[in-house]
């Protein structure tokens, strides 16, 4: 995964949809791979905090931390929420925005390289395995036939 995510942060490095300034940060190492768990985490119509944290299994605290990173890079702004005003949600900004595109790009052409450095069914293994690993649900080791 570190892998993946590294060469993710690369493509977006030297994306021409990725603003200059996110572009800089990302080639610099500024942005880091726990940056990007907002950018896979945060809904279109905004998120709680505590939502956050909890799908990338962190503290509500560290999420915190990334959010006002991100919120002062302007990908991320922190909004009241619609329905409870004292609810405060995480929203992208346009600039979020283009920055999700650009990173969903960045996404698919890693797979894709993926794909074909390993090839279609090793690629596909490992999807499985990670959704399984991911839900929280080890498959069980076979129980071996006791030696007669």
């Amino acid at each position: 995964m570190r892998r993946f995510d590294d060469r993710v942060l690369h493509l977006m490095a030297h994306s021409v949809e990725v603003p200059l300034a996110l572009s800089n940060l990302a080639a610099r190492g500024q942005i880091s791979a726990a940056h990007t768990h907002i950018t896979r985490h945060l809904a279109l119509e905004g998120s709680r905090l505590t939502e956050l944290a909890a799908l990338a299994g962190m503290s509500k605290q560290a999420m915190g931390d990334l959010v006002d990173q991100c919120a002062a890079w302007g990908l991320v702004e922190r909004v009241a929420g619609l329905h409870d005003r004292r609810a405060r949600l995480v929203v992208f900004t346009p600039t979020g925005l283009q920055w999700l595109r650009a990173f969903e790009l960045a996404v698919r052409q890693a797979e894709a390289e993926f794909r074909n450095e390993v090839g279609e069914q090793v690629a596909t293994v490992v999807a499985l395995g990670l959704e399984v690993y991911a839900d929280g649900n080890p498959v069980q080791p076979r129980q071996r036939a006791a030696p007669s």
